[in-house]
């Protein structure tokens, strides 16, 4: 949209891309004279050069953006799920077994989706995990079984993980996070669980991790 100001035409809008002069003398108010219209022509020009570079420059990728490497992770072994339980029911034994297992994948699996941790194979250290198992009850309360195990797989950090059941109704999902070369706790963290049923465990790692992910967006170090 063009107006007449006392030094000539004043443009407030640029002029779109694609626009070329002859469709651009169409658009100029037929009551300026001819020379008018030419040298208002003329003063849009540079707009129109200056808008078709930037549209130039809009469409060039910008170095660095979805081509650079995501910020490097910290490395996490994850220790295999052990249950605490005090009902030792008989009927449930088999099944809480595979949920162990399939918790445990599961929770690696979120923990690299959510890009918290780069996850580290535990399969190098389960030979150490046994050995230490003979010796204790559960790893989970071992904090320099945890240190050990690090040391063994070469991370940064180690997941002990556990459920606690104290029926089959009620039951909690818990993990703690070990710093290997500072030997201390950075987190600890437990979500409950209703019902002993696959559905209950699979949302249990689900929610914690989420969670997890959550509180990171809000402070970049926490569980670091």
């Amino acid at each position: 949209m063009v107006k007449a100001g006392s030094g000539g035409l004043i443009t407030r809008n640029p002029v779109p891309s694609g626009t070329n002069l002859r469709s651009l003398w169409r658009i100029i108010p037929e009551k300026f004279s001819v020379n008018q219209r030419s040298e208002t022509i003329m003063r849009r020009r540079p707009l129109l050069t200056c808008f078709t570079a930037a549209l130039g420059l809009a469409a060039l990728p910008v170095l660095g953006q979805g081509q650079g490497t995501a910020p490097s992770l910290r490395s996490i072994v994850v220790l295999d799920m052990e249950l605490v339980d005090e009902q030792n029911n008989p009927a449930t034994v088999k099944a809480q077994e595979l949920r162990l297992s399939a918790a445990h994948a599961q929770l690696q699996k979120e923990l690299t989706d959510y890009q918290l941790y780069r996850v580290v194979d535990s399969a190098p250290t389960a030979e150490l995990q046994r050995k230490l198992h003979a010796q204790q009850a559960f790893l989970y309360r071992c904090d320099d079984c945890a240190y050990q195990i690090g040391l063994k797989a070469g991370a940064d950090l180690v997941m002990a993980t556990w459920v606690q059941k104290v029926s089959e109704l009620i039951l909690n999902f818990n993990v703690e996070i070990h710093d290997v070369a500072q030997q201390k706790v950075l987190l600890s963290k437990s979500v409950d669980m209703r019902g002993n049923e696959d559905v209950s465990w699979t949302r249990a790692v689900h929610y914690l991790v989420r969670d997890m992910s959550e509180k990171r967006a809000k402070n970049s170090k926490y569980g670091l």
